[in-house]
């Protein structure tokens, strides 16, 4: 197969969405609250981890289970692997501003003096005290570059062979490559669970959850998942995918869609319920800053709940039963653009309800922070995608040394 096209002018424009969306939210700190814009931030960069964090476990798992369907789509999650090393610099912001600026801009725990509800301070504070090992400066910031270190590392090993393959078409690449995803998926899925748990989950450290991993395992998949329907179809609209895609592919990939959508809402569920059954005040507050002011009223938040379990689980798995809109690329399409919007609701709903006024209420979802969320994430985005593109051109379209390449491109249901 001849050198793919290039992609040199789709990357020039992420590249320049992604530096004016980087500068218009560092330029929101002269308008609002530094915290209120490094949690945007934070919304932004946890987003793009997670679907670069998907296309990584997609890898790992495709070579666990030796797939065969995927083979044609691998290469371009491969490249969108080259994200992870443009996040690690993206997040170092958020790490220096608070050791040398405000150690509790994002996360109050890290300033053990803050002063909390009741007046004793974070210090002092019983539940802070029990986690404050795994809470702590130093273990969060050696723990963050572990984490995009052992990703880039997994990546790279992961591009190298399949990458090698194409040149020598040396089966002991595929075997190269089972090894790396038996030792990398559990380092993946501890990492990223770890990760979620500094990241997001300490942002209301009082809180207990044990499904908080698993669900940002299932929002990982389904963001890349929907990522690579996107690629799939510009691929497809180019040219570049012309007698190599078929329906089947795209029904697989629907498939899995499907299968992860319900994954999500059961792990969802599960915990919601959990809590509401327990009825225990150290889980249930959570919830309660999600649904309601300090008088009672119904907040924001409550209708942002709702468009998560209409948009985030019903629409996209009634949609996704049909077979006619899993393999017609324009209806997929818009299908994956759809979870994509409700996985950064979902994110939002997540991260910032830890912005509260002097009541304590969580401020509203459709205030200024909805702008530099939506700044941050063309920001980051753009990096990520400018990244992909870079790589795009660097190898074939496909593995075409791959042993399963052939099974792969006669896929069938």
């Amino acid at each position: 197969m001849p050198a793919e096209s290039s992609a040199a002018p789709e990357a020039s424009r992420a590249l320049v969405i992604g530096l004016i969306g980087l500068a218009a939210t560092a330029l929101g700190l002269l308008v609002s609250p530094a915290s209120a814009v490094a949690l945007s931030y934070l919304v932004g960069l946890t987003y793009w981890t997670a679907i670069a964090l998907g296309m990584l476990l997609l890898i790992l798992i495709h070579h666990i289970v030796d797939a065969s369907w995927s083979v044609v789509i691998r290469r371009q999650w491969e490249h969108g692997l080259m994200a992870f090393r443009w996040l690690g610099v993206l997040f170092l912001p958020l790490i220096l501003v608070s050791l040398f600026y405000q150690s509790d801009l994002v996360w109050p725990w890290m300033n053990t003096a803050r002063e909390l509800h009741g007046g004793h301070t974070v210090g002092h504070d019983p539940l802070y005290l029990k986690k404050e090992g795994f809470l702590n400066v130093r273990a969060f910031v050696i723990g963050t570059a572990a984490f995009f270190l052992l990703w880039i590392w997994i990546s790279a090993r992961l591009r190298k062979a399949s990458f090698s393959q194409d040149a020598d078409g040396d089966t002991r690449w595929t075997f190269m490559n089972r090894k790396t995803a038996a030792f990398g998926l559990p380092i993946v899925a501890l990492t990223l669970t770890a990760a979620i748990i500094y990241w997001v989950k300490s942002l209301e450290y009082h809180w207990f959850s044990t499904m908080y991993g698993v669900w940002f395992f299932a929002n990982c998949i389904r963001g890349a998942l929907c990522c690579g329907v996107l690629i799939m179809v510009w691929l497809l609209g180019r040219g570049n995918y012309k007698g190599v895609l078929n329906s089947n592919h795209f029904h697989s990939i629907g498939q899995l869609m499907l299968a992860f959508t319900v994954f999500w809402a059961y792990v969802t569920f599960s915990q919601y319920f959990l809590i509401w059954n327990a009825n225990v005040p150290e889980e249930t507050f959570w919830y309660n800053l999600r649904e309601l002011n300090h008088d009672g009223t119904t907040n924001q938040w409550w209708y942002v709940g709702l468009v998560i379990l209409f948009g985030h689980f019903f629409l996209p798995f009634f949609a996704l039963l049909s077979y006619r809109f899993k393999v017609t690329p324009h209806i997929i399409r818009r299908i994956a653009l759809a979870i994509l919007t409700s996985i950064l609701i979902d994110i939002c709903y997540n991260v910032l309800p830890a912005l509260k006024d002097s009541h304590g209420d969580s401020l509203p979802f459709l205030s200024i922070n909805l702008l530099w969320v939506l700044t941050s994430v063309a920001g980051v985005g753009g990096v990520c995608v400018w990244a992909y593109l870079r790589s795009f051109p660097t190898t074939k379209l496909i593995p075409i040394r791959d042993p399963r390449i052939a099974e792969s491109l006669t896929h069938h249901e």
